[in-house]
């Protein structure tokens, strides 16, 4: 069984930020794996443990300097792991346009049987390249997955939704993207650490001729003073909406 996962590198959530000048300041932050794919990774690793033979491959749109995220991904059980070249990535569309030519390249045409990303990325969180990229790669696709059970030629899903659980059934190829308590991720050993650091880290530079959907144009800090002002009756509250906030 193949199996690509996608992850990504986003700031640690403990990290201090700021704003300068309608800019980030990100000189005070640590990135670290995506927790979301951390989700997506363990499980790829136990179905390679379970159903053997297999491989996992894990696909990341970073820079080189997310070579020891990639590392920790291989600690974590990966086989094999592919940096692709982010230079002109800038949307969740140009994301998955990478992701889909490198999994594409990779593979030869022939799709991985299946694909994992994390159900969203702890930064922007808009939850857009897992299902951009299922749509790309021509699979079925369940998004926040909360339990996998697989078959000789199916897979059973299960995801959460307000009141209730929703349960799938797909064919081979699939991509599915992980909830949180999909499963508990392992932790790192001192020797998966080291066995990593001779694993070979491969690269793909890819040219993309797709404009972004989505530009970010800057920045801007938010203001947490809560202001308060004390009104003597109904009247005086009326006459303040309509003549300075102009609501009516």
């Amino acid at each position: 069984m193949n199996i690509a996962v996608c992850v990504c590198q986003v700031p640690d959530t403990a990290s201090v930020t700021g704003v300068v000048d309608g800019e980030g300041d990100f000189s005070r932050v640590h990135e670290v794996m995506n927790p979301y794919d951390e989700y997506a990774l363990e499980e790829a690793v136990r179905l390679r443990e379970h159903y053997p033979p297999g491989e996992v491959t894990v696909f990341s749109v970073a820079p080189d300097s997310a070579k020891e995220m990639v590392r920790k991904a291989l600690a974590m059980g990966a086989d094999r792991a592919i940096l692709v070249d982010h230079t002109v990535v800038s949307d969740p569309y140009q994301t998955a346009i990478a992701l889909s030519r490198a999994i594409s390249f990779f593979y030869g045409g022939v799709l991985p049987d299946i694909v994992f990303c994390g159900k969203q990325s702890t930064d922007f969180q808009s939850a857009q390249v897992p299902p951009m990229l299922a749509e790309l790669l021509g699979m079925g696709a369940v998004t926040g997955i909360c339990s996998l059970r697989l078959s000789s030629d199916a897979l059973q899903v299960e995801r959460e939704i307000e009141g209730g659980i929703e349960f799938f059934d797909l064919h081979y190829p699939a991509l599915l993207s992980a909830e949180k308590g999909l499963n508990i991720p392992r932790k790192t050993s001192i020797k998966s650490v080291m066995e990593a650091r001779k694993k070979k880290i491969g690269s793909c530079s890819l040219s993309l001729d797709v404009d972004p959907y989505v530009v970010m144009t800057g920045l801007k800090s938010l203001d947490r003073k809560k202001r308060c002002q004390f009104l003597s009756d109904g009247k005086e509250l009326i006459t303040l909406l309509r003549e300075k906030h102009k609501l009516f």
